[in-house]
C-alpha cells in the first residue's frame, strides 16, 4: 500500500525482495500492481513554495515522482520511465538498492550525526575505501604522491573549491586553469572555473581563473583532421597558454577526466599524460573532477585511471553513494595533504564526513564490488551501447557523432552532417530550442527520461541497468530520433 505522500509500507519491500537474485532484475510490473497510488498535494506545494534551481520560475511544470526501483522511476499517477539521465547522473547503484538502504537505516539506528573533529568508524572506512580505489593503478612513480587522504565535504561545488585553495596553499601560487566546455559547481569560484554559459551571470567573479580550449575531435579548436593531430595542437595550446600566463604562477590546472554536461569529451590517447607532463615541468598540480566520471560511470573506479595517469587531486560526489544522501569531496595526494602536518587547512564544513552519507558511501563501494558494476558499466559500453550507437549513426542522418566509456556517452545531434551546424544553436533557449525538446518529449512519451544538453542526447542510465532495460532504452531513442531527422537540411 501506498500512503499519499509517496512513502512505501513494509509491504513494498517484500514485493521489491521477492526472488531478488540481482538488483537490476526485476518485475517492475509486479512492483506497481502491488502498490496503490494516489495524488497528494505534492504538485500544488511545490508551485506555491519551492524555487527551483537553473530554471524561470513562471514556465517549470515539474513531474511528481513518487519512487524508483533499480533503472526505473515513476511518477504518483503510476506512469514509469525507464531512469537514462540516473538523474543527474548520479544514481550509478540504481534506484532504492535494498542494501544501500538499509545501511542508512542501520547507521541512522546508530549515530545520525557526529561533529568532523571527532573520529568515526563510517567515515574512517569510506575514506580507507575511497583512498584504495583511487590507487588502484598505482605504480612505482606514485611513491610518496598517492592519492591517501580524503576530505569530505557536501557535494561536487564544495569538492572543487576545497581541491582549489589545497593546491593555491601547497604552491603558494593563485592562477587556476579550466577548460571551455566545462562545469565545476554553483559556488562561487567554481561557477567562475565552470566553461559554459551559467558561469555568465555569475561575473565578474573570484579572480585567478584562466580557460584554455580543450580537445573535441568532432569540433576541434585546432582544426585537427586526426585524433592524433588533436592531442598535439591542444597539448601545444595549453603550453603556449602556460607560456603567456606564466606557468610559475599556476597552482593548478582543473579539468574533468572526462568532459561530463558540456559534451562526454572523452580526450584522445596520450592528452591527459600530456597535461601531467606539463604540469609536471611547471610544479603545477593537476586536479581531476571526478564528480560526474567516477565510481563506476566510465567503467572504471575512476576515469583517470583509463589512461593511467596521477592526479595529485581528485574531486568525487555523485556515484560514491549515488545521491542517496549528500556527500562529495577530496581524494589528496600524500604530498600535498602533508603541507598541512604543522600548518591548519583553512576550511571545514558542519557536515564534513557526516556519519549518515559516509556510511551510504561503504555500503555503495561494497555493493559495487560483491556485485561486479564497475565490470559490467565496462561490458555495456564496449559489448552494446558503443556498437548499438554506431548502429543509430549510421541510420538517422541527424547523427553526427556519438562518443563515449562505460554508461557515460553522448549523441550529438546536426542539422547538416557535411557542414556539422548543431541540431539548435549553441545555448539555445525557447522556439530555437524546440527540435532538441521535441525530441525530449518523444522519449517521454514512449517511457524513457532523457537527459538532454544543447544540441546533444546524453546515454547515461545507472551502472546496473541491464541488458535488457539498455537495449529497450535505445530502442526508444532509435525511434525517437526520427523527430530529429525531420529538421535535417542536408
Amino acid at each position: 500500500m501506498r500512503s499519499r505522500h509517496g512513502r512505501s509500507s513494509p509491504e513494498f519491500w517484500t514485493v521489491t525482495n521477492v526472488g531478488l537474485s540481482s538488483f537490476g532484475c526485476i518485475e517492475y510490473d509486479e512492483v506497481m500492481t502491488a502498490l496503490e497510488t494516489r495524488p497528494s498535494d505534492a504538485y500544488a506545494n511545490d508551485r506555491a513554495h519551492v524555487f527551483h534551481s537553473w530554471s524561470a520560475q513562471a514556465t517549470l511544470n515539474p513531474i511528481v515522482i513518487a519512487g524508483g526501483l533499480g533503472s526505473w522511476i515513476w511518477d504518483e499517477n503510476g506512469r514509469r520511465y525507464l531512469d537514462f539521465s540516473s538523474q543527474l547522473v548520479n544514481v550509478n547503484i540504481g534506484h532504492q538498492h535494498p542494501k544501500l538502504v538499509a545501511s542508512i537505516q542501520e547507521q541512522a539506528g546508530t549515530l545520525c550525526t557526529i561533529a568532523p573533529f571527532h573520529a568515526n568508524e563510517a567515515r574512517s572506512e569510506a575514506a580507507r575505501l575511497i583512498s584504495e580505489a583511487a590507487n588502484l593503478c598505482a605504480d612505482a612513480s606514485w611513491d610518496g604522491k598517492g592519492l591517501d587522504m580524503v576530505f569530505f565535504t557536501n557535494g561536487g561545488a564544495e569538492a572543487t573549491e576545497n581541491a582549489v585553495r589545497m593546491a593555491r596553499l601547497h604552491t603558494n601560487r593563485h592562477k587556476v586553469l579550466t577548460m571551455y566546455r566545462s562545469y565545476h559547481g554553483g559556488t562561487a569560484a567554481a561557477i567562475q572555473m565552470t566553461g559554459d554559459p551559467r558561469r555568465w551571470p555569475s561575473e565578474p567573479g573570484a579572480p585567478g581563473i584562466v580557460k584554455f580550449w580543450g580537445p573535441y575531435p568532432y569540433r576541434s579548436a585546432f582544426h585537427s583532421a586526426t585524433e592524433t593531430q588533436e592531442t598535439e595542437r591542444a597539448l601545444t595550446h595549453l603550453a603556449d597558454t602556460l607560456m603567456v600566463e606564466g606557468g610559475h604562477t599556476v597552482a593548478a590546472i582543473v579539468l574533468e577526466t572526462v568532459v561530463g554536461t558540456n559534451g562526454i569529451l572523452v580526450p584522445p590517447p596520450g592528452y591527459l599524460q600530456g597535461v601531467r607532463d606539463l604540469c609536471d615541468q611547471h610544479g603545477i598540480l593537476l586536479v581531476c573532477d571526478e564528480v560526474m566520471a567516477g565510481f563506476g560511470r566510465c567503467g572504471e573506479w575512476f576515469a583517470f585511471q583509463h589512461w593511467n595517469v596521477r592526479p595529485d587531486l581528485v574531486c568525487f560526489a555523485k556515484g560514491v553513494n549515488s545521491g542517496y544522501l549528500p556527500l562529495g569531496g577530496v581524494v589528496i595526494g600524500r604530498h600535498v595533504a602533508d603541507s598541512f602536518n604543522d600548518r591548519a587547512f583553512p576550511g571545514g564544513l558542519t557536515y564534513s564526513g557526516h556519519p549518515l552519507a559516509c556510511a551510504s558511501a561503504v555500503a555503495s563501494i561494497n555493493i559495487f564490488k560483491e556485485e561486479g558494476i564497475v565490470e559490467h558499466a565496462r561490458l555495456l559500453g564496449t559489448e552494446l551501447i558503443g556498437p548499438e550507437l554506431a548502429k543509430i549513426q549510421a541510420k538517422h542522418p541527424c547523427v553526427g557523432d556519438v562518443r563515449g566509456l562505460g554508461v557515460f556517452w553522448a549523441i550529438e545531434l546536426v542539422r547538416n552532417r557535411d557542414t556539422r551546424e548543431p541540431m539548435v544553436p549553441f545555448n539555445a533557449a525557447g522556439a530555437a530550442a524546440k527540435p532538441m525538446g521535441d525530441l525530449a518529449a518523444a522519449c517521454k512519451a514512449a517511457g524513457l527520461w532523457p537527459f538532454v544538453h544543447f544540441n546533444r542526447l546524453h546515454v547515461v542510465p545507472p551502472c546496473t541497468t541491464s541488458i535488457d532495460e539498455v537495449r529497450q532504452g535505445l530502442a526508444i531513442i532509435d525511434e525517437a530520433l526520427a523527430v530529429t531527422d525531420a529538421y535535417v537540411t542536408g
